[in-house]
């Protein structure tokens, strides 16, 4: 009684976060089952017949499967290379700016486009990349070159779901990379400085290791969702043009389970995607403890 009137306040904040969480995240969990099942609305998930794991051979037995796939894991490939680490060099970089007042101004202006949603994001991409009313097609226009229609190139789809990914949310994802960064003991800096070390040297020597068990993390969480995209930026960016490359396993669930009916299978590769995450988020935290000897990881 003493611990709960001590912490009421932080109880409180505890219970609706567990409420969040059991409510939507844990409660739904029974549903999974209807993966081995052939489930039909009338008879319920526990009155549908048992078949199995006959939704999870058809999956590897549907060819389109295999196109999703490869273009699902080139999409997220793409994003930890160059989306993962853009956050991390923003903040490096507002780090080293001395005016408060102009970091102050970069970092608000960045974090703008997180609060716009996919929809109206997606409508500027595609107005800016026209050929007839946007930018560049205006810019092209200017240096006496034919306008390109990249919304309907199928090569340039995995570019501009990258570059609209790291324009909508570098900001926002610099926050936790700067607060490690302003953790830093500046008594590390005075002597970095008092030994002659520039700033480039100390960004390399100290800046950068004094993050690394905040970025082992954050990558060991987004490995967990390697199998899925972005589907409200993938779904208003799609174009039957650029099926072929940007038609991933989010969109294909959407088409198949809620427009066909078709819910145990899209149950069955949702439960696919769930164990393919979990083994990745299992092997990084494995492989990250081993070279930090046990110093990071998530447990």
């Amino acid at each position: 009684m003493k611990t709960l009137k001590k912490h009421g306040e932080l109880l409180i904040l505890f219970f609706f976060a567990f409420a969040f969480f059991f409510v939507f995240k844990y409660g739904p969990l029974y549903g999974v089952i209807i993966a081995f099942k052939d489930f039909r609305v009338v008879d319920g998930v526990w009155g549908s017949p048992w078949v199995g794991f006959e939704h999870f051979q058809e999956i590897f037995r549907n060819h389109d499967f295999y196109r999703l796939l490869k273009n699902t894991l080139l999409l997220n490939l793409y994003q930890m290379l160059f989306a993962f680490p853009a956050p991390i060099v923003l903040a490096l970089l507002l780090n080293e700016v001395k005016s408060r007042g102009f970091q102050r101004f970069v970092q608000t202006t960045m974090y703008l486009p997180h609060f716009v949603s996919w929809v109206i994001m997606s409508g500027l991409v595609i107005y800016f990349l026209s050929p007839t009313s946007g930018i560049m097609g205006e810019i092209s226009s200017w240096f006496g070159k034919e306008p390109v229609f990249y919304m309907g190139k199928k090569e340039y789809f995995r570019a501009i779901v990258v570059g609209s990914s790291i324009l909508k949310d570098l900001g926002w994802g610099s926050i936790i990379y700067f607060a490690a960064l302003t953790g830093i003991n500046p008594e590390l800096q005075e002597s970095a400085i008092i030994d002659g070390a520039n700033r480039w040297q100390r960004i390399i020597r100290i800046n950068i290791p004094s993050i690394l068990p905040t970025v082992s993390i954050m990558f060991i969480l987004s490995l967990g969702g390697f199998l899925s995209a972005n589907f409200e930026q993938i779904i208003n960016l799609l174009n039957p043009v650029n099926y072929e490359t940007g038609d991933v396993i989010d969109t294909y669930v959407y088409r198949v389970g809620l427009q066909q009916f078709q819910y145990s299978y899209t149950a069955a590769i949702g439960l696919f995607k769930s164990l393919v995450g979990l083994l990745l988020i299992l092997g990084a935290n494995l492989t990250v403890r081993k070279v930090s000897h046990g110093e990071s990881g998530l447990w």
